[in-house]
């Protein structure tokens, strides 16, 4: 008979990454609608907010998204004023997202989300700093 151990969901390293990191956002959720911005608008505004300008494909690459994902997600960014997006004069192919004044004005009320999280994840500053570094080792072994 084979063993099916390796079957168990308790011996699956991608179970607890899963349920992790769906609470997590759902934890997120109250906090990101005083701002109006889902998880993943967030993360994209997190970006924006600290380079100003991006590559759509640049962008994506930062935040592990395809295109398929990306593309209504700054529609609708830019729909709310936050962002626009065009073509780059050096490489038409190439297309640019900018955070416009509106967005960046969000920043300041954003700047207390990462405060007000901090206070539900049940970590130690060490654990949370472990914990981040193996995740992003996990998200390089994919290149």
């Amino acid at each position: 008979m084979a063993d099916y151990d390796a079957l168990k969901l308790e011996n699956q390293l991608c179970f607890p990454l899963y349920a992790a990191s769906r609470e997590v956002i759902k934890r997120y959720y109250p906090f990101l609608d005083a701002i109006d911005l889902t998880y993943t608008q967030y993360i994209a505004m997190m970006v924006l907010w600290e380079e100003k300008e991006i590559s759509v494909k640049e962008l994506g690459h930062k935040l592990f998204l395809d295109s398929g994902t990306l593309t209504p997600l700054l529609k609708c960014l830019e729909a709310k004023g936050l962002i626009t997006r065009s073509r780059s004069l050096d490489d038409e192919r190439v297309v640019i997202a900018r955070v416009t004044e509106e967005g960046e004005a969000l920043k300041e009320r954003a700047s207390v989300v990462p405060k007000q999280m901090a206070g539900c994840i049940r970590l130690e500053p060490e654990e949370a700093k472990q914990l981040y570094g193996l995740l992003y080792k996990l998200l390089r072994s994919e290149d």
